[in-house]
């Protein structure tokens, strides 16, 4: 097995798979085993035939029909990697180490197939070489800072994960590779920090504005915030309320505040209501939540609105239109009505058909469902694996593009 990079690459980088050595359009089966740091395993397989000079090069030859992927798709072994258990999702917990990626040939199109003809090992990391990872314990905040090699100063990004809480770095710490000075920012369920998701106070997430404002490595006058999903509406939160924010670019965020109270001084923005009764089950016991949320646009909900028109910024929304998470494009295009009912600058929507809630970068597996903290049941999440691959890949050069722009 013949990879490019050999022997390591980082996870959002595209890697080049080719097996030398077999007999001309010789049948075999490629799998690929990846586990996490809890044990979870994940793996994928597709059904190959080589060219007439013996050499199997994903980049040309496509996988057969019956796989986990078919079609010419040189990635396909790392996208299409699936849990062995249902509703694990795949993340990195510890970015300081890689991910291993095991690749096996097998002789012929079998199950279970023929006999072990090659593997070989890959190294997947997060950190490129000479990118600092700084954990920030100052005053209230609980974070990690990713500053990249060299002397600085950096365009400066604060970034917010969901409703699973605790403190995921491997986004910004992938943003960081590419000379951006990126904040993880925890703001619920780790360490000292509330355990559940009541209620937030602006005044916590403005500390971490302002500390990133005033870092020496950190190139002002503003900063940037990315977010995902209740991240999103953070983010549109901050960069309504607070000082000092230039870009804000959000992954199937919501407009409206959603989950828990929002303090700020003496501003408190209540949570978008929502019923229950309204969540489908399918056979497999998964939940479709998309129309559990009240209409931000009605009655008393409109309360819970953020106000994004009092933003001094620019926006970028990314929207998967297979969200099952919620209505993140009804979200997008009523922000944007807003915006410029107020004369403000028309945001940028970037939507992507067949895109799932969970745009992560490059080359994640799509997770079509998995436990979500406050349903207590699997969810659905969307999306359709192929096209998801293809959404997190242009969505993360977007989003390096907005930045890089507005920063």
């Amino acid at each position: 097995i013949r990879l490019s990079p050999a022997a390591r690459s980082l996870f959002d980088e595209p890697l080049a798979i080719a097996v030398q050595g077999l007999g001309p359009r010789q049948q075999v089966t490629l799998r690929t085993s990846l586990r996490d740091e809890r044990d979870e395993l994940f793996q994928a397989w597709a059904s190959y035939q080589a060219g007439d000079d013996g050499v199997l090069d994903l980049s040309r030859c496509p996988a057969l029909p019956g796989g986990s992927f078919s079609g010419l798709e040189p990635m396909g072994p790392l996208w299409a990697l699936q849990p062995q258990k249902p509703f694990r999702r795949l993340v990195k917990r510890d970015v300081q180490s890689p991910f291993l990626l095991q690749l096996e040939v097998f002789e012929g199109h079998g199950d279970p197939p023929g006999r072990q003809l090659a593997e070989a090992q890959h190294e997947r990391a997060f950190l490129r070489d000479g990118v600092r990872r700084v954990p920030v314990r100052e005053g209230n905040i609980r974070a990690t800072l990713f500053l990249p090699p060299g002397n600085g100063p950096f365009p400066g990004i604060i970034d917010l994960y969901g409703t699973g809480g605790g403190l995921p770095e491997y986004r910004a710490c992938l943003l960081a590779n590419y000379g951006f000075a990126v904040l993880a920012l925890a703001y619920y369920s780790y360490e000292d920090l509330p355990k559940e998701m009541k209620e937030f106070h602006l005044e916590y997430f403005e500390e971490a504005v302002n500390y990133m404002l005033q870092h020496t490595q950190v190139k002002g006058p503003g900063i940037g915030l990315l977010g995902i999903s209740k991240g999103g509406d953070l983010c549109i939160s901050m960069a309504s309320f607070l000082k000092g924010i230039t870009a804000t670019a959000l992954i199937n965020g919501s407009v409206a505040n959603v989950g828990a109270m929002l303090h700020y001084k003496d501003i408190t923005i209540p949570p978008l209501g929502a019923n229950f009764k309204r969540i489908k089950v399918n056979k497999s016991g998964i939940a479709d939540i998309t129309d559990v949320l009240n209409n931000p646009l009605e009655g008393p909900d409109c309360q819970s609105f953020i106000p994004l028109e009092k933003a001094e910024c620019h926006f970028l929304f990314i929207v998967g239109q297979d969200d099952h998470n919620w209505k993140s494009e009804f979200f997008a295009v009523e922000g944007s009505k807003r915006l410029q009912a107020h004369g403000k600058e028309k945001p940028e929507i970037i939507c992507y058909p067949g895109a799932g809630h969970y745009i992560e970068p490059p080359f994640f597996p799509m997770c079509a469902a998995s436990m979500h903290q406050l349903v207590g049941k699997p969810v659905m999440w969307g999306g359709e694996p192929k096209a998801h691959c293809e959404a997190q890949i242009d969505a993360w050069r977007q989003i390096q593009a907005f930045f890089l722009k507005h920063l």
